[in-house]
């Protein structure tokens, strides 16, 4: 696999983290949004949602183009970069805490995606 293609790859998982961060957001300001139907219609449709589901866009276009030129078996073991990139987002953005337990999962990912990225 080029680096052009990993670069992608992690462009993509960069996409989606990003849109995970900002639903989350989206739900911080709207606490009772499934309090009703209402108020889960009024979520749909908010500038959160609506920015968070054009990102996922982006990287679903994105994505079957990597698709396309690199095989699946790879591309989508090296996607789970998104897991550390959420993870490190919730710390910064959310304040969620870090502990030894996530740190050294995100540790096995990243073992993980050594291995495949090297193997593959």
């Amino acid at each position: 696999m080029t680096l052009a293609r990993g670069l992608l790859i992690g462009l993509n998982a960069l996409l989606l983290a990003s849109g995970q961060l900002i639903w989350k957001l989206g739900l911080q300001r709207r606490g009772d949004a499934f309090a009703s139907l209402r108020g889960i219609v009024r979520l749909l449709l908010s500038p959160y949602v609506l920015i968070g589901l054009g990102i996922y866009g982006i990287a679903t276009v994105l994505w079957l183009y990597i698709l396309s030129r690199v095989p699946l078996s790879i591309a989508y073991p090296l996607q789970s970069v998104a897991y550390i990139v959420t993870l490190l987002g919730a710390f910064l953005f959310f304040r969620e805490p870090l502990s030894v337990a996530k740190i050294g999962g995100c540790l096995l990912v990243v073992a993980g995606i050594s291995l495949i990225g090297w193997k593959g």
